[in-house]
């Protein structure tokens, strides 16, 4: 089957012995035609973004657009949230979660290519706090009174909110924070960073590639939990089948999604404070 572009150069070549006015005509809807083919292939892609990832995502996405000249439209949440915003048909093409499991879902419910899913990073959660001295190197301040309220995102919607509350358990304080109600649950790792970030309260659990700087230093203070305290958050991303109902989208999509597994796109995202597997 011919593409738009094969079959406009078949017409003006069947019609080059039309009057000269017909063939200007004729070139002038070419040109228009080509045109908006390039508009239709630099449609945005839809994504939906766990809000870990939002901020690098966005960096990302400014590189891709700046070399190839793709347009994105991004909606950062909780994985769960996003999720079932999926389920209910929201109109989106990618789905990055902050976890391998709601991924793992949507494909068998036949919401997502199955052949797109990859792993793009790996999450590293952090105790932080914006005071300097809140938190020493064993996270002693946990045991103690010197906090009111400690930030962790919703462990049901949140990978990193599970993460925190495997930790906590660990450090076998779980039950203790959660009787004297010293736990406030976010609805997001992004509202609980922003909670802490404002001084709503004096520390939390978020992800590391939220509060690094370029540098690979983190302002405050923080802690970070030994990896076998939490089930690794492995952050998987996948084409939806809503991005089929247009081919030039799903091929900008596959495009993006095979550049992200790119030498650019993984040093951005370990910089960034994430491990790649």
């Amino acid at each position: 089957m011919m593409s738009d572009q094969q079959n406009v150069l078949a017409n003006w070549k069947e019609n080059m012995r039309l009057p000269k006015c017909s063939l200007y005509s004729l070139l002038s809807a070419a040109v228009l035609m080509l045109f908006s083919i390039a508009i239709n292939a630099a449609e945005p892609i839809r994504i939906a973004v766990a809000a870990n990832f939002n901020g690098t995502l966005q960096k990302l996405t400014a590189k891709y657009e700046q070399e190839y000249g793709q347009a994105f439209v991004i909606s950062a949440g909780s994985s769960g949230a996003l999720y079932a915003q999926i389920q209910q048909a929201a109109p989106f093409d990618v789905f990055f979660s902050a976890d391998a499991m709601r991924a793992e879902r949507l494909v068998a419910e036949n919401l997502a290519i199955d052949s797109s899913r990859f792993t793009y990073a790996v999450g590293v959660p952090v105790l932080w706090s914006g005071d300097a001295h809140l938190i020493d190197n064993k996270a002693e301040v946990l045991r103690g009174d010197a906090f009111r309220h400690l930030s962790i995102a919703e462990p049901r919607n949140a990978p990193y909110g599970m993460a925190a509350q495997q930790i906590l358990e660990k450090l076998g304080l779980w039950q203790q924070l959660n009787t004297e109600k010293r736990l406030i649950r976010a609805q997001s790792i992004g509202q609980a960073y922003s909670q802490v970030a404002s001084g709503a309260a004096p520390l939390g659990f978020v992800a590391l590639a939220q509060v690094i700087d370029e540098n690979g230093t983190v302002p405050g203070s923080y802690w970070l939990a030994p990896a076998e305290m939490y089930q690794p958050i492995v952050q998987q991303a996948v084409i939806l089948h809503y991005a089929e109902r247009d081919a030039a989208t799903l091929a900008a999509a596959r495009s993006f999604m095979t550049w992200l597994q790119s030498d650019a796109a993984i040093a951005i995202i370990r910089q960034a404070g994430y491990g790649v597997e």
